[in-house]
């Protein structure tokens, strides 16, 4: 397994499998429980949001689990 850190994270464009752009990664949640990574939290981009989760701050929560690659930019699965 791959491993990237945090730091190199932030700021990352996150982008939909179907090359459309939703944002920028804020911040990433996890488990107190078990440590698991829980869901990306992306500042959308303008009249980004529906079909997505937003939480009460405006962000769009994204399952981990929709990860599909990490590299110039965040892919998730649409």
């Amino acid at each position: 397994m791959t491993e990237i850190l945090a730091e190199n994270l932030s700021d990352k464009r996150v982008v939909g499998s179907d090359g459309s752009e939703i944002g920028t990664l804020y911040n990433v949640t996890m488990s107190f429980k078990n440590g698991s990574l829980q869901h990306l939290l992306v500042d959308p981009l303008e009249g980004v949001g529906s079909g997505h989760r937003v939480n009460d701050r405006g962000r769009i929560e994204i399952p981990v689990s929709n990860v599909q690659a990490v590299k110039d930019h965040i892919v998730v699965a649409r």
